[in-house]
């Protein structure tokens, strides 16, 4: 169950994706000419939405931060269909099944 620590984490989450410039990484993503499958982490606006996903689906898994609230506020699958292409590449290129993986089972938890 949430409480206001929780809140004010997510809030803290939210201010750290506005001051690493994560809207603009949204608006790319989200383009309607942004192609999931030809994504790359070469592309600083993915790594940006990888990084930021990364670090929450990591405080998730290790309980530091409630998981429904999380699912409650960001579309965390939606996203990991945008740029989860981008991560995948990079664990076959790297043979580093770990690369992302939190941010992947986070997305795996929400509902559609």
């Amino acid at each position: 169950m949430a409480d206001r620590q929780d809140g004010a984490m997510l809030v803290q989450l939210l201010q750290w994706g506005s001051t690493m410039g994560l809207e603009e990484a949204m608006h790319a993503v989200w383009a309607d000419e942004f192609n999931p499958q030809a994504a790359s982490t070469d592309d600083i606006l993915v790594m940006r939405v990888l990084s930021w996903g990364e670090t929450i689906g990591t405080l998730t898994k290790n309980g530091l931060l409630d998981t429904d609230l999380v699912l409650d506020r960001i579309w965390v699958s939606g996203l990991w269909e945008r740029v989860g292409p981008a991560a995948l590449k990079q664990r076959e290129k790297h043979g580093v099944p770990e690369l992302y993986e939190n941010f992947e089972a986070l997305a795996a938890k929400q509902a559609r």
